[in-house]
């Protein structure tokens, strides 16, 4: 058992180093290419050093939310603090429409007004970009398999190394034809790419936070399926709600169809959780078993009256 949390220790540490290592790699690209775009002139190059910046933030929201993930709970944060990464995705997508937005507008301009580009210095920066974005997903590859968490980072890389190789090819067609159009025209796509990704971080950190039902899954599904387990005659206040990306929560009161003892009652309670657990994917369940006859268990006459009903 020692060795096997000792083994468990160690691959966390490593997946840990591999994250740290990428986050430097990405980290010394953005600078480069951020210099490159405005020494050159190239927007394209700004945009895809912004996108790289970017996808820092997310690596290091990966690597924190690793160390996170290792915190035990405590008194005062009884979950954790394993929401910190989905406040931090919140965040950090916002500030990527906006930043798409800032570089939308500036590539009409450039369109209405063409400035002078470097195309020689553009090419040789966004190809070393790209060869240090092949070299961060040569970092990664291998622990993302059985890391969800990795594995965005994982395709945040890779999404990197798409952009460049659009700042690349548009760097040899401006050499080559002298298409200054191009420029502008590779700050829109990558700008609408980016607010494409963010947007769905946005909306899904949006759902968690709200404590939203997960997709896919059917609170009338769930109701459904334990109404068939026999003894339950009835499912009522159900919660469903995910604490992270991968974790669901579950919570609701059960009427039994008989008057059972203590011992039937958590054996309903077990085969109601195993159905709950194997066929939803639903990691921690909480249910109330209520007896049969209580039509109201939670109704008003079983709750303290809050004060401001009273004065009605």
């Amino acid at each position: 058992m020692h060795k096997h949390i000792h083994s468990e220790r160690n691959k966390a540490l490593q997946k840990e180093r591999r994250m740290a290592g990428a986050i430097g790699v990405n980290l010394g690209i953005a600078i480069v290419e951020i210099v490159g775009g405005f020494v050159s002139g190239s927007l394209a190059l700004v945009s895809d050093a912004i996108h790289n910046l970017a996808d820092t933030l997310s690596l290091i929201i990966s690597y924190i939310a690793m160390r996170l993930s290792r915190r035990k709970n405590t008194e005062r944060h009884t979950f954790g603090l394993r929401r910190s990464e989905i406040l931090a995705a919140f965040i950090n997508s916002s500030l990527l429409i906006a930043i798409s937005g800032f570089l939308f507008l500036e590539a009409v301009k450039r369109w209405l007004h063409p400035q002078n580009i470097d195309y020689t210095l553009m090419g040789w920066i966004a190809l070393i970009g790209l060869i240090g974005n092949l070299a961060g997903m040569v970092i990664l590859h291998g622990v993302q398999k059985d890391s969800l968490n990795i594995k965005s980072a994982y395709l945040h890389l890779l999404g990197d190394t798409i952009s460049s190789v659009a700042v690349v090819g548009g760097a040899i067609l401006m050499a080559w034809k002298g298409w200054s159009f191009i420029d502008p025209l590779i700050t829109v796509f990558i700008s609408i790419y980016i607010v494409r990704e963010a947007f769905n971080i946005l909306k899904n950190s949006i759902s968690i936070l709200l404590m939203s039902a997960p997709p896919g899954i059917k609170i009338s599904d769930i109701e459904e399926r334990l109404k068939e387990v026999e003894g339950i005659s009835d499912i009522h206040h159900v919660h469903i709600w995910r604490l992270d990306d991968n974790t669901i929560h579950f919570e609701a009161h059960m009427r039994a169809s008989e008057n059972l003892s203590l011992k039937e009652a958590d054996e309903l309670r077990k085969k109601a959780e195993n159905i709950l657990v194997d066929t939803f994917g639903i990691a921690h369940v909480t249910l109330q078993i209520e007896p049969k006859g209580l039509e109201n268990g939670c109704g008003s006459e079983y709750l303290i009256e809050p004060e401001y009903q009273k004065l009605k």
